[in-house]
């Protein structure tokens, strides 16, 4: 049986990822995007995917919230770039890390 549609992290907010979410897992995928986006800082989607082993086109596409990032995923992003993805903090403070 196929998985039901749900609708992309961006779809759920206008100016992704910078306006804060009230639904719980779309401000967790927020918050990881802005992480990603802070580590990768000078480095490009090709040498993260060197480091990672994580497809630029799946890294591009979790900074465009246009996918839920798996766990399999941010663990192989989180070792490549030695940094903590998952925000961490009060879950279910909107806008809050």
């Amino acid at each position: 049986m196929p998985r039901p549609h749900r609708p992309a992290p961006a779809d759920s907010v206008d100016n992704w990822p910078n306006t804060p979410s009230a639904t719980p897992e779309v401000e967790t995928a927020r918050h990881v995007a802005l992480n990603l986006r802070a580590a990768l800082n000078d480095i490009s989607l090709r040498q993260a995917n060197r480091l990672t082993g994580v497809d630029h086109t799946t890294i591009a596409a979790i900074l465009n919230g246009t996918v839920w990032p798996d766990l399999h995923t941010l663990a192989r992003l989180e070792h490549g770039l030695n940094t903590r993805l998952w925000p961490t903090g009060s879950p279910g403070t909107p806008g809050e890390p």
